[in-house]
């Protein structure tokens, strides 16, 4: 009967995808079609749906991600972005490779202020796809280089996917945003040596080198949109507020400098970008709440066991790294194919309890699963940020995946470091929190 209802649920789930439904659809309809038509929800009354789908959506730490979005849009229309661009310009630009790093610096600066990886695509690499090919760099090394460069931005804090991984496992979302600084800059390190050797086997000129008053004036103009992560880190870990105070105060940070401090960005269009940041935070909470019911079915129903001993052959006893190894797997997988959200709200409650059982660290579990998400999110055949590029760059599919394949082996790698050397990941962790 076990066996008939997950087979059900993934047949399900894989028809609604594939004739093209939003990801909710298939999530409720699974569930639904297993609490009407199952033994084991013989007496469960199919409005329970509603009722966990609400549930879904209040934990207060959720609050953090419209309040992170709006942070994110507000900078990304004004001047903040830019100007960090322009430091980090100043200060390796002129390096063998140093756009490119550039590229990568920047990414991991807006990650810190957006948390998103489909946001950092569109701040950056809108103004520094141009500069790159202006440099001589190929298109598709330039669009790879963007698309997996902000996959950082699911790591570095603020981010959300650490925070939906937070809220449907339990785990702190303090203690998982200092988990991905230390994978987040080694990914970033790696990045920017592989620029470096790229743009000597490509015979890449270097960039003007900018001179002391250059550099010193684009310090002075990124001092205050630097100040973000400052905030965000430091005032969460000095106890001043709470992750989700911290996003309610880098929005306000947000407004002050966009609005009060350039003024380059017109008070009217507060109005757009708080639109656009309902609709993303609209399709975001729809998808957790669903997740969060059909969760509530697949726990009931005891298949996370089912599921992680007869396709995963885990167990209590299996290793550590075999567990960690396994979930890396089934999640860079899905990422594939389906929004990294998604993944997240269905796999974290199946291997979530495994792990637990197993004595792995519940923070080191979120770091691999955020990892995986984060590659996925920038992998064919659907990964979302390769769509997004699309859209933003508007290039055919198959030129904007032909430089990928050097990032991912390298984002690869890394995870394979993190599972191998849990300290890169724990490290920051052990020390503010140990």
């Amino acid at each position: 009967m076990i066996t008939g209802l997950a087979l059900t649920m993934g047949a399900v789930l894989l028809l609604l995808l594939l004739l093209g439904f939003p990801m909710k659809v298939p999530l409720l309809a699974a569930a639904w079609i297993a609490i009407v038509g199952f033994e084991p929800f013989r007496y469960a009354n199919p409005e329970i749906l509603i009722q966990q789908w609400i549930t879904g959506i209040q934990p207060a730490a959720l609050i953090a991600v419209p309040m992170f979005i709006l942070a994110a849009e507000i900078m990304s229309r004004g001047q903040a972005a830019d100007r960090l661009l322009d430091w980090v310009m100043s200060l390796v630009g002129h390096r063998r490779g140093g756009l490119p790093m550039t590229a990568a610096v920047s990414c991991t600066l807006f990650g810190a202020i957006s948390g998103s990886t489909q946001a950092t695509v569109v701040a950056i690499g809108s103004p520094l796809r141009p500069r790159l090919l202006r440099a001589g760099y190929p298109d598709s090394f330039a669009m790879a280089l963007i698309i997996n460069a902000s996959d950082i931005a699911l790591l570095i804090p603020p981010s959300i996917g650490m925070i939906v991984y937070g809220v449907v496992t339990g785990t702190s979302v303090g203690e998982l945003f200092l988990v991905g600084i230390g994978p987040g800059l080694l990914i970033l390190c790696l990045f920017c040596v592989y620029c470096r050797v790229a743009a000597g086997r490509l015979g890449i000129q270097d960039q003007p080198k900018a001179d002391r008053q250059q550099r010193l004036g684009a310090t002075r103009r990124a001092l205050l949109p630097g100040g973000f992560p400052l905030i965000i880190i430091g005032g969460i870990y000095s106890g001043l507020f709470s992750p989700t105070e911290a996003a309610a105060v880098s929005v306000l940070y947000a407004c002050f400098l966009e609005f009060v401090v350039y003024r380059e960005l017109p008070l009217s269009a507060l109005f757009g970008i708080a639109r656009s940041t309902a609709l993303v935070t609209a399709v975001v909470f729809v998808l957790v709440g669903a997740g969060q019911a059909f969760s509530w079915v697949i726990s009931y129903a005891e298949l996370p066991q089912i599921l992680v001993q007869g396709v995963f052959g885990l167990e209590e006893s299996s290793s550590p790294t075999r567990i960690l190894i396994s979930i890396a797997i089934a999640t860079f997988v899905g990422c594939m194919f389906v929004d990294p959200i998604v993944v997240i709200l269905i796999l974290a409650p199946i291997f979530a309890p495994v792990a637990a059982q197993a004595g792995i660290d519940p923070v080191l579990v979120g770091t691999v699963v955020t990892m995986q998400v984060a590659i996925g999110s920038a992998t064919p055949p659907f990964g979302c940020d390769i769509f997004t590029a699309i859209a933003v760059f508007r290039r055919p599919y198959m030129e904007i995946l032909r430089g990928t394949p050097p990032f991912l082996l390298i984002l690869l790698a890394c995870s394979a470091l993190v599972i191998a050397f849990p300290p890169i990941a724990l490290f920051l962790r052990d020390l503010a929190f140990r």
